[in-house]
């Protein structure tokens, strides 16, 4: 085939087959991964059925389109058709040697089972009786129609699919049978007479027998599904762009239900859930593609290995057909060495011929991400920065989170495959749409399914874990769990789900909706109640990562840390010091808030200073113990911010109860907390404002933060260098008092100590005023530390606290691409952090630059950050690692894989 692109004025369709193709793997955007994919596999010379795709330029038009296909499309598939019925020794439409395709989406990124697919279409009628003769198999073409009015039925008219289930079912316990395989050619064309009924009756037309309408009907079908329910939120939990569009693929159909001769699988090149190098996954004989993941029946394991190791009596793939193995691990290894990373095949084998139908990089769990990328970068295939760039920051979340307790009791209800590592205990909860309720109502649910579909994927984001009795290590289930990070079982067949009584059974035991189970995705076990959990340990491949990213990265990595078991966690996961150390959350500890509403209902500033002197020894424990913990490394204490309302009781009853505990009049309470109410608080006396008013309030912080010091090195040996914070600096004129009170401070304790202090004295960065003075500020100010959760308010002027309410419309409707509250505004609320650095370096070249706002722990922001120079960005300790990685992938802007 002339690989030469015919001069048209649009072109919107690529052909491939006969080993050349029109399309290479480069051309992703335009062809799909899967259009991509099966391109380069025909120009390695490997065995791919013919067929051609069309752009994802035409997903575009058509919906810009409303829905109405561009002009020149329709000659353009026509000489597709013709050419794949010339590579395949077929015709379309024709009564004695029928072409039979598949119609497949094929986005740019992998959305595995978020878009529709039908299979055997071509088959009507007259056709299937030429499949028939051509395949010398009756009971085969009856089958395969049966399964094409089934699936295109449910997907392009629109017809229930459980429908046609329940009439396949009760024809099964008419006639005494028991699987689908059971039923031969006469009774397969009684159950499509009643499957053509039902379609009548569904949609008040017959099934379209002519080939060409079928064919036009499923592209559209496939283009209609990006706009899917389950595809929206499928690219709104995965950033992807609505834009982008899909391709759709038609291919010439191959079968691997034409007999024990024949079979279908799905492998990896290694073990997606461990990463070990070997080769993962299952098939099935005398079955087509789509009952291998949907759990209909239980697969049979590729490998001889993997048999034994799962008990299984079914033979493997390796010991039925050999020969065809040898081809298949041939055809695995030469693909991931092409690709440079792991592949997730689909493949058929047709009378014992072996066909490619896909290949892609495969999911994988967080845990098997990081050892595929250190073996691979040891085997010398990547570079360590490819390693260090192959993983998704977020990903480590799934490794950063406890696991069962291997020393607690446990009641085992049953065990079933483990399809995702992790455990996970919640209520149970046998509907997606009321595992979203749940969860938005504070509730941890497992969702129980006999098996999951893609319309629930609402419904397994808003699980704990999945747990469900059919479907094996490569259903549906299993692979969007594992790439969501969600803990999950799989072919648990022993449990019966009842979904009429809301209840599941397993020997003998019934438990109903809301019972309290356990799943723990790593051993396949389903446990009754709660299993208390154990912290993971960070070692051996996340070390190795971790130590090659820290090679790689130019920002430091601090931890936000308000106590000693967050300093310590943030010590643990490598945080190079404590970018933001809040007070206030010291002050609500139950011993001290009685002294802090001592303070603010004192009438003097002699009052408030003895309220003060009471809580001086409190803070400077809290401060000498973070100090030693951090042994010699930066610690950065901001001082109070919030408005002094927050420490005082809400309701009048609560008010008189604390007046009477610390023994005030109740009166004058309820003045005092009338007297600090306001009417927005986020923009009112707070932050620099409060010391301004109480200066006394920053001295006792300011000494209590020298003392530590100075106590902390005597015990460590290592003088920590704390970076003291003042909060919401507008001005320079508002820094310069607070800064004088606080050097005075400094002066003070050394005098008393004799002992030399050393500290720096900075601002936090977070109104717009203070970003574009930052020239000014910087003059004074011996470090900045851009607090974008507030600044991203003041920017927008929308409170975080009420957001919710409407920025999910915001999103939705494209107003604001995803919540500057989660992401860094780089347009807005980036420019001015831009502005700020670039002004602060300016006056002060040498001057500490980072950010300690939620963005600090989004790998995006931190991006952003390493781009404009900041020094560090400090998070939260659990996203410590997320972090340190996210950083190393922008200083070594190595292009990922998909």
């Amino acid at each position: 085939m002339s690989r030469e692109i015919a001069i048209m004025a649009t072109r919107w369709v690529y052909r491939f087959g006969d080993g050349q193709s029109e399309g290479s793997a480069e051309m992703r955007n335009l062809l799909g991964g899967k259009g991509a994919n099966l391109a380069e596999m025909c120009n390695l010379g490997m065995p791919v059925p013919p067929g051609f795709t069309l752009t994802t330029e035409v997903c575009t038009a058509y919906v810009a389109g409303g829905r109405v296909f561009p002009e020149g499309l329709d000659q353009q598939i026509s000489g597709a058709v013709t050419y794949i019925g010339e590579q395949a020794g077929a015709k379309f439409g024709d009564v004695d040697a029928p072409l039979l395709v598949s119609v497949r989406s094929g986005a740019r990124v992998s959305m595995p089972g978020m878009m529709d697919t039908v299979l055997n279409l071509g088959l009507n009628d007259e056709t299937v009786e030429g499949l028939a003769t051509a395949s010398g198999d009756r009971r085969f073409a009856y089958d395969s129609y049966r399964r094409f009015i089934q699936m295109y039925s449910d997907v392009v008219l629109g017809a229930e699919h459980h429908e046609f289930e329940d009439i396949l079912e009760n024809f099964k316990d008419e006639h005494g049978h028991g699987l689908d395989t059971d039923l031969d050619a006469d009774e397969w064309i009684e159950v499509i007479s009643r499957y053509k009924t039902c379609v009548e009756e569904a949609t008040g037309a017959p099934f379209p027998q002519d080939v060409h309408v079928q064919l036009i009907g499923a592209i559209a079908a496939v283009f209609d599904s990006w706009q899917s329910a389950r595809a929206i939120t499928y690219r709104r939990l995965n950033d992807i762009p609505e834009d982008w569009g899909t391709a759709v693929n038609v291919q010439a159909m191959v079968f691997g239900n034409m007999g024990d001769g024949s079979a279908t699988g799905v492998a990896f090149t290694r073990n997606p859930s461990t990463g070990q190098k070997e080769l993962y996954g299952e098939f099935l004989v005398n079955a087509q593609g789509e009952d291998v993941v949907a759990g209909i029946r239980t697969p049979q394991n590729i490998t001889e290995k993997a048999r034994i190791e799962a008990g299984s009596d079914a033979p493997s793939l390796e010991q039925l057909m050999p020969e065809t193995f040898g081809q298949l691990t041939t055809i695995f290894d030469k693909l991931e060495a092409h690709y440079r990373d792991m592949q997730d095949l689909e493949f058929t084998i047709q009378d014992g011929k072996l066909w490619m139908l896909q290949t892609r990089s495969g999911k994988r769990t967080a845990k098997a991400a990081l050892k595929i990328a250190v073996d691979m970068a040891e085997e010398g295939l990547i570079s360590r920065a490819e390693a260090v760039s192959r993983i998704d920051p977020n990903s480590l979340d799934q490794l950063l989170h406890p696991t069962l307790d291997p020393g607690a009791e446990r009641e085992i209800l049953t065990s079933g495959l483990p399809a995702s590592p992790g455990a996970a205990s919640g209520e149970i909860v046998f509907d997606s749409d009321e595992a979203e309720k749940l969860k938005a109502a504070g509730h941890r649910v497992i969702l129980v399914r006999v098996e999951t579909s893609p319309e629930d994927i609402h419904g397994m984001h808003a699980a704990e874990g999945i747990l469900t009795t059919r479907g094996g290590m490569t259903s549906h289930a299993a692979v969007v769990a594992r790439g969501m990070g969600k803990p999950c079982v799989s072919g648990a067949g022993s449990i019966f789900v009842d979904y009429a009584n809301q209840q599941l059974t397993s020997a003998g035991r019934t438990l109903q909706k809301g019972d309290t189970i356990t799943v723990d995705g790593s051993t396949g076990q389903v446990i009754n109640g709660l299993v208390p959990t154990v912290k993971p340990e960070l070692s051996g491949d996340f070390g190795t990562i971790m130590a090659w990213a820290d090679e790689i990265r130019k920002l430091g990595i601090r931890a936000n840390a308000d106590t000693p078991a967050d300093a310590r966690t943030a010590r643990e996961f490598g945080a190079e010091g404590i970018g933001l150390c809040r007070t206030e959350h010291m002050f609500f500890d139950a011993e001290r808030i009685a002294a802090v509403r001592e303070m603010i209902l004192a009438n003097t500033e002699a009052d408030r200073r003895t309220a003060l002197d009471k809580l001086l020894p409190m803070q400077r424990a809290d401060f000498a113990e973070l100090f030693e913990i951090m042994s010699g490394l930066p610690v950065t204490v901001r001082l109070l911010d919030p408005p002094l309302h927050e420490f005082l009781p809400g309701s009048p009853e609560e008010a008189d109860e604390v007046a009477g505990m610390i023994g005030a009049e109740p009166e004058d309470m309820r003045a005092r907390v009338a007297e600090l109410q306001e009417f927005n608080p986020m923009l009112g006396h707070r932050g620099c404002r409060i010391a301004i008013s109480y200066p006394e309030i920053a001295e006792m912080q300011a000494r209590a933060i020298f003392e530590a010091v100075v106590e902390a090195a005597g015990k460590t040996g290592e003088p920590p260098i704390p970076e003291i914070m003042i909060p919401l600096i507008a001005t320079r004129a508002e820094f310069d008092v607070i800064h004088e009170r606080i050097v005075a401070v400094g002066e003070q304790v050394q005098s008393e100590t004799g002992q030399k202090i050393n500290y720096l004295v900075g601002t936090m960065i977070e109104l717009p005023r203070a970003c574009l003075c930052a020239g000014e500020i910087a003059e004074a100010a011996e470090f900045f530390s851009f607090g974008t959760n507030d600044l991203t308010q003041t920017v927008f002027g929308i409170s975080r606290d009420d957001s919710a309410r409407f920025m999910g419309e915001y999103t939705a409707k494209g107003i604001l691409p995803i919540d500057p509250f989660i992401s860094i505004d780089i347009d807005g609320v980036g420019e001015l952090v831009k502005i700020g650095t670039e002004r602060g370096r300016k006056a002060r070249p040498d001057i500490k630059l980072g950010i300690c706002g939620e963005h600090g722990g989004d790998p995006a922001s931190v991006a952003f950050c390493h781009e404009i120079g900041l020094t560090y960005v400090s998070c939260s300790p659990f996203r410590v690692p997320i972090a340190r990685l996210a950083a190393a992938q922008a200083a070594a802007a190595v292009k990922k894989p998909r």
